[in-house]
């Protein structure tokens, strides 16, 4: 799961620290609500304004509780937080995606984190969380979507997402999917 903050680069330094700090809080805290706990992650990739939340597999632990817990915890955290700290409100672009992910002394890397990454940072995420009043706006990769959500698993409502981010990793075309709640089935969120 890649997170960014949006809107971060336009604030100072001091801003920034606390925004960081808030951010770590939240992602814990969401984290916590899916059951994922310090000993089924490692510790968060620090992207300046955002974070890389690396999630090891378990039996326990399926992908879907991202998308029925996670993301709709940090949600919630998100909007208590601007309730609570008005003068430090702030939304998230969210990413989901699954794949290997390699380490070595410095950090974590590979071809599953760059697409994490670039989810995160496509210029459709970004439009699309400048278009909605929500506090987050999530993407989700093509491994996400033909693994979870188009099987339509409980609490998750699959004509909720549409095929709208395009990206390329080397010469390969990728696609990712936008969570778009308008396009929700009538009287169902996210976690249904």
């Amino acid at each position: 799961m890649a997170v960014d903050i949006e809107g971060s680069t336009q604030t100072t330094n001091s801003v920034r620290t606390q925004l960081r700090t808030a951010l770590y809080e939240l992602l814990d805290e969401a984290l916590a609500a899916g059951r994922i706990g310090q000993k089924h992650r490692d510790k968060f990739v620090d992207r300046g304004d955002g974070a890389l939340c690396l999630i090891r597999p378990h039996d326990q632990l399926p992908k879907t509780l991202l998308l029925t817990a996670v993301v709709p915890r940090l949600a919630e955290l998100l909007v208590k937080h601007a309730e609570s700290r008005p003068e430090l409100a702030f939304r998230l672009r969210v990413a989901l995606h699954a794949g290997e992910v390699h380490r070595d002394a410095r950090t974590s890397y590979g071809e599953d984190v760059d697409i994490a990454c670039r989810l995160v940072d496509s210029p459709e995420l970004k439009r699309r969380l400048c278009e909605t009043t929500e506090p987050l706006a999530l993407a989700v990769s093509q491994e996400i979507h033909r693994s979870v959500v188009r099987h339509g698993y409980p609490g998750i409502d699959r004509s909720a997402f549409t095929r709208a981010v395009h990206f390329k990793l080397g010469e390969e075309r990728l696609r990712g999917w936008l969570y778009t709640p308008e396009a929700r089935a009538p009287g169902q969120s996210l976690t249904a």
